[in-house]
């Protein structure tokens, strides 16, 4: 009993209430510390954002002192061009004077001077390059001069022309940008910048490290570049400046890469990543220590819903006291078995309470036992028998073993009971034993049978002989005999008669207990009735009972066994006889009665025609229910010189012809026996 499966003990209980609420502390925890978490990256990223507001605050400033150098520069230049009017123009002191800015300004590519109607007059190129610009293209249709020249003519200042591309040897090619200064004399000097050039003269060189400087247009196509190319895995940043010249629109766009950040913001970051690593690693043990007990108390839940699955499949009834007699646990079965709650089992119960399942005539009992098991005696490991009360007031029996419940620290906290209803055990043995005594009758009945087929062979000859001396006599008495001779004539004629009546009821016995075949005949019920009066009759004087016979008119005949069925006749009037042969009858009738039946078998009019009831009543005590259950069996019986086998036997003839064998009380006293027999 110790193995069997029970309800979770306290202590388990108890465990399970403590990992719940530590996973709930758990639980608020992980919450904080996602807050904390949220608040770190939260510092982290506006560290990061203000870092990278500082690098782009930089860049910006950067681009804006770079597009006021390319301002200044370019308007410096301009007025060089301008200065050149003062030591007047001629075509002689010009070249000289276009090679002396071309060697200062290394930005330009090419110097030409132009008339008003935008024909070349003289033209010097750069010294540091390679003619890259050809005589025969700049004629005075050059489209990008002629804009530049224009927009100069109408401000009456120098004017800038859109970018274009100038190719080269080898498939390369730079973009050109075109300045018109309108001269006073009339006519235009034209400078022709190279953009890279112009990036590398005029863009200070700090700029240019670590970072790209372009000139793009207005939609972000770039024209020239120059700078450190962008290295791999380091962050973009832009800044973009507007250059406003007359007659053209630059961007001056630098893109920077991310360099090395001031030092408060570096030691601020790495302070809260940090710290974030150090929080991480925390909530990563809390997680994996949370994911542990969770395991834990699923691995406990699912312990606990397999056994109490179990508990609840089996068909023992299941009981857990403590130390002081309370119920700590019932199982469904044992509720099913008493008919009680759980809750009515449980509350108030206790070691002076009588448990509500306990038999009102045993309860003083019960409580001795329990106090005698709660003082530390041990119950026999074989189990004890005992009686339950169900709700309804039913007793019920049950087998009872009981073991101490044993905690895991090894300490006994209560009692732990099985219960089986062996109701069904002892109705099972009852059937068994109702069996055995069906079997014993059987195999007396055997022996009866056997002793009537010897007492039949036996009685033969003596019946044989006796008949044989009746007829012997008669015929020596003659049939002329009178006066005393006549009546001793008359005794031996019913000797005659009775002996041969003995020979057939042997025979039939006979056949009966073989189980052969009868030969049944059409007999009138008159003449049934009027074969047994006589011996009714002969017993009714000695015991003073009247005799009345009552026959409906124009009966059909009956077919049976007339032998067998005088016997039942003779036997059931007989037993009504010996009913009413008690001092307190008074009124000693005994009834003969033939009808025709009301119901047998079916339930049409032609039914009732086909079958007779014969009816036999007394106004003895009547029959009581205890005996009445036990009537027809074989050997019982309730005189004392009384084999049990009469009311057996009827039946058996009765039921041979088709017929039923009833009882039920008469009234206003007394028994009826019932029986029918089909017609002829």
């Amino acid at each position: 009993m110790q193995a069997l499966s029970v309800a979770p003990p306290r202590w388990a209980i108890s465990a399970y209430v403590r990992l719940r609420s530590l996973w709930q502390r758990w639980f608020l925890w992980l919450i904080l510390a996602v807050l904390v978490s949220a608040l770190l990256v939260t510092v982290v990223w506006l560290a990061g954002r203000h870092e990278v507001e500082q690098v782009q605050a930089a860049l910006d400033r950067d681009t804006i002192d770079a597009v006021a150098d390319l301002r200044i520069g370019l308007q410096r230049n301009a007025q060089s061009l301008r200065a050149t009017q003062a030591l007047g123009l001629d075509r002689t002191h010009w070249p000289e004077a276009a090679a002396a800015l071309l060697r200062e300004h290394r930005e330009w590519l090419r110097l030409e001077w132009r008339d008003a109607a935008l024909r070349p007059l003289a033209a010097v190129n750069t010294p540091y390059r390679a003619r890259l610009i050809a005589d025969d293209s700049r004629g005075a249709d050059q489209s990008d001069v002629a804009l530049a020249c224009t927009a100069a003519r109408k401000l009456g200042a120098p004017a800038y022309s859109p970018s274009h591309y100038v190719p080269v040897l080898g498939g390369a090619g730079i973009e050109v940008m075109e300045l018109c200064v309108p001269m006073d004399a009339g006519g235009f000097l034209v400078a022709s910048y190279s953009l890279r050039d112009t990036l590398i003269e005029l863009v200070g060189p700090a700029l240019t490290r670590g970072q790209e400087v372009a000139f793009t247009e207005a939609d972000g196509t770039r024209l020239a570049a120059l700078g450190t190319s962008r290295r791999t895995g380091t962050r973009v940043f832009t800044s973009q400046q507007l250059i406003d010249l007359p007659g053209n629109a630059l961007m001056l766009r630098v893109d920077g890469w991310r360099a090395a950040p001031d030092l408060f913001p570096n030691v601020l970051t790495a302070l809260v990543t940090a710290i974030s690593i150090a929080l991480v690693s925390v909530l990563v043990l809390l997680a994996r220590d949370t994911r542990r007990r969770l395991r834990a108390e699923r691995d406990l839940a699912d312990a606990l819903a397999f056994r109490k699955a179990m508990e609840d499949s089996v068909i023992t009834g299941l009981r857990a006291r403590d130390l002081q007699g309370r119920i700590t646990y019932v199982n469904p079965a044992f509720c099913e078995m008493v008919g009680f709650t759980p809750e009515e089992l449980m509350a108030g119960s206790g070691a002076s309470i009588e448990a509500p399942y306990w038999p009102t005539e045993l309860a003083h009992e019960y409580q001795q036992r329990q106090a005698r098991r709660l003082a530390g005696g041990m119950p026999p490991r074989e189990g004890f028998e005992s009686v339950f009360m169900r709700k309804d007031g039913t007793r019920f029996p049950v087998l009872i073993f009981e073991a101490p419940l044993i905690n895991a620290q090894r300490v006994q906290t209560g009692w732990m009971s099985a219960f089986i209803d062996i109701s069904e055990q002892r109705r099972i043995e009852e059937l068994s034993r109702a069996s055995q005594e069906r079997l014993q009758a059987s195999a007396r009945l055997a022996t009866v049978g056997e002793m009537a087929s010897l007492l039949s062979h036996e009685l033969t000859q003596p019946l044989a002989a006796i008949a044989s001396y009746a007829t012997g006599s008669l015929n020596m008495l003659g049939p002329q005999a009178s006066g005393p001779q006549a009546e001793v004539a008359h005794a031996v004629r019913r000797i005659a008669e009775q002996a041969d009546r003995a020979g057939q009821v042997i025979r039939s016995v006979h056949d009966f207990v073989r189980r052969r075949d009868r030969t049944r005949e059409a007999v009138a019920p008159q003449a049934l009735i009027d074969a047994v009066l006589p011996l009714v009759r002969l017993q009714a004087r000695k015991l003073g009972v009247n005799i009345q016979v009552v026959l409906e008119e124009q009966l059909p005949p009956a077919m049976c066994d007339r032998t067998l069925v005088e016997q039942v006749l003779l036997n059931l009037a007989r037993n009504a006889m010996q009913a009413m042969d008690t001092p307190e009858s008074h009124e000693r009738l005994l009834r003969l009665r033939v009808a025709r039946a009301v119901a047998v078998g079916g339930s049409g009019a032609e039914d009732v025609r086909r079958w007779l009831e014969f009816s036999v009543a007394d106004f003895g005590s009547g029959i009581s229910e205890e005996v009445a259950g036990r009537l027809f069996t074989p050997f019982f019986t309730t005189r004392a010189d009384g084999m049990g086998l009469g009311l057996s036997l009827c039946r058996t003839v009765v039921e041979q012809h088709g017929g039923v064998l009833v009882f039920e009380p008469n009234q206003p006293r007394g028994t009826v026996f019932r029986f029918t027999l089909p017609s002829a």
